[in-house]
C-alpha cells in the first residue's frame, strides 16, 4: 500500500471540542460563583455554589448545544454524504409513514430491553450508578413522545431510510425483508450506548462537584493540592464531552454510529477497563488490583518540593493530554465505535493518545513498584499487575485498529501515514518488534 503524502484530513474539526470546552468553562465560572451572582441579581434560592449532580447534568446541555451550534453553522456537517441525508429529496409523509412506523417499534423494544438491562443489573441499582438511574429514568418519556416527529421527519430526507432500526423494527413485526447483519450493527450500537451512556452519566457529578467548590487560590503553594485539582479538572473535561458523544449520535450532526465494532476480542478488552468487570460492585480490584500499600507519589515526594512539583507537572501534562484526545473527538466520542476518522489534535502524534497517557499516568501517580509495607511480594506483584492493564489497553486498542481498517479507507491511509510520520508511532512501533519479532518464513 502507497503512503498518503499527507496526512488525511479529520473527520472532525479543533472547533467542534473547543466551543465545547469554552461553554463548560462559562458554566463552571457561573456555578463556582453562583452565590455573588444569586445575590446581585436577587435571585432566590440558596447562595452558594451550584455543584448539585443536576447542575452536572445541564452542562451536558450547554456543552452539547455549543458543539451542535458550531458543526452545523461553521462546519455544515449536515450537508455531507456521511450523514445519509439528502436535502433536496424531501419525500411525501405517506411514502415513508410505514417505514417509519417499523422503525419506531423497533427503536422502542430496544428501550425497553435495555431498560430490562438496567433493572436486572444489581450493580446500577448501588453507589453511583443510583443517579444514572435517576436521570435515564426521568429522560424515558420525553425520549419517547421525541422519537416520533424525529423519526418521521428524518425518514423523509434519509437516501435509505431502511437502517438498521428498520430491520430490527420488520423483525419484530414479521416483515420477510429485514436481513440480520443490520440487526447485529444495530444491537451492538445501542448495547454500547447503554453501557458506557450510564456509565458516564454515574461519573458526572462527583467529579463536576468537586471541580465547581475547589480551593484553587489555597492550593496555589502546594503541589499535590493544587495538581490534584487541575487533574480533576481536566478529568472532568473529559467525562463531560465524553459524555455528550454517547448522546448525540444524531445522523444530522454526522454523529451517528457507523458501526459498532464486530471484533468478540474488541468487547472483551474494552468491558475488561470498566466496572463491574474490574473493580466490581464493591469498590474492590483483587483481580488486577495494583494498588496494594502503594502510597502513591505525593507520599514518597514529600521531602523533595522541587521534584514534587516536576512530578505534578508531568500528571497534570499527561491528562491535559488525556483530555485533549477526548476534545478531538467533539460530539463523536464513544468507545468500540466507528463514527468517522480523527486525525488532528494529539491523533497526529500517535494513533492512540489517549491510551497511552493514562497508563503513563497510573505508572507515575502510582509507583507500584514502592510499597510502604518494605515487601518485595507487594512490590512485584504491584508492578506485574499493572504491566497487565498496560498490556490489555494495548490489546485494546490493536482491536479497535481491526475495526476501522476494515470499515474505512481514509483510516487505512492515516493508519500507515501515521507508521512512517509519528515519531511515537514509529518509535512503538519499532520497540514492538524488537520485543516480539515476527518469525521469518
Amino acid at each position: 500500500m502507497s503512503i498518503a503524502p499527507v496526512r488525511p484530513e479529520s473527520d472532525v474539526s479543533a472547533g467542534v471540542g473547543l466551543s465545547g470546552l469554552a461553554a463548560l468553562a462559562a458554566w463552571l465560572l457561573v456555578c463556582r460563583n453562583w452565590a455573588s451572582l444569586a445575590e446581585a441579581l436577587s435571585l432566590p434560592g440558596p447562595r452558594a455554589p451550584l455543584s448539585g449532580p443536576y447542575a452536572a447534568v445541564a452542562t451536558l446541555v450547554l456543552t452539547g448545544a455549543a458543539m451542535t451550534a458550531w458543526s452545523l453553522l461553521v462546519d455544515k456537517v449536515h450537508r455531507r454524504p456521511s450523514t445519509g441525508i439528502d436535502w433536496t429529496r424531501r419525500r411525501p409523509l405517506a411514502e415513508t409513514l410505514d417505514v417509519s412506523i417499523t422503525k419506531l417499534a423497533g427503536l422502542w423494544a430496544t428501550w425497553a430491553a435495555i431498560a430490562f438491562f438496567y433493572c436486572v443489573g444489581r450493580w446500577y441499582w448501588d453507589g453511583q450508578y443510583l443517579f444514572a438511574m435517576q436521570v435515564l429514568g426521568a429522560a424515558a418519556i420525553p425520549l419517547f413522545l421525541l422519537s416520533i416527529p424525529y423519526v418521521l421527519w428524518l425518514d423523509r430526507v434519509l437516501v435509505e431510510p431502511r437502517d438498521a432500526a428498520w430491520h430490527f423494527g420488520a423483525m419484530l413485526v414479521g416483515r420477510g425483508d429485514w436481513a440480520a447483519e443490520p440487526v447485529r450493527s444495530h444491537w451492538r450500537a445501542w448495547a454500547i450506548k447503554a453501557f458506557f451512556g450510564a456509565f458516564m452519566i454515574s461519573i458526572l457529578p462527583g467529579g463536576f462537584a468537586r471541580v465547581v467548590e475547589g480551593d484553587f487560590a489555597g492550593a496555589i503553594h502546594d503541589p499535590v493540592a493544587l495538581g490534584a485539582l487541575v487533574i480533576e479538572a481536566l478529568f472532568l473535561v473529559d467525562v463531560q464531552i465524553g459524555t455528550v458523544g454517547y448522546l448525540f449520535t444524531f445522523r444530522p450532526l454526522d454523529a451517528q454510529i457507523r458501526s459498532g465494532n464486530p471484533l468478540l476480542a474488541g468487547w472483551v478488552a474494552a468491558l475488561l477497563c470498566y466496572p463491574p468487570f474490574v473493580w466490581g460492585t464493591m469498590g474492590r480490584a483483587d483481580v488486577l488490583g495494583y494498588e496494594v500499600n502503594t502510597p502513591g507519589w505525593a507520599h514518597w515526594m514529600a521531602a523533595y518540593d522541587l521534584l514534587a512539583w516536576g512530578w505534578a507537572a508531568l500528571l497534570v501534562g499527561l491528562t491535559a493530554i488525556y483530555a485533549w484526545a477526548t476534545l478531538a473527538f467533539g460530539l463523536r466520542f464513544s468507545n468500540l465505535t466507528y463514527r468517522g476518522v480523527v486525525t488532528n489534535g494529539p491523533y497526529r502524534f500517535t494513533r492512540h493518545p489517549a491510551y497511552l497517557s493514562k497508563n503513563l499516568f497510573w505508572w507515575a501517580s502510582t509507583l507500584p513498584f514502592l510499597v510502604s509495607s518494605g515487601s518485595l511480594t507487594d512490590a512485584v506483584r504491584n508492578t506485574v499487575l499493572l504491566g497487565l492493564v498496560s498490556a490489555i489497553y494495548y490489546w485494546r486498542a490493536r482491536t479497535e485498529e481491526a475495526h476501522l481498517l476494515a470499515e474505512d479507507p481514509k483510516y487505512r491511509a492515516y493508519h500507515a501515514w501515521m507508521g512512517e510520520n509519528a515519531a511515537i508511532t514509529r518509535g512503538l512501533a519499532r520497540l514492538g518488534e524488537r520485543l516480539l519479532p515476527r518469525p521469518r518464513g
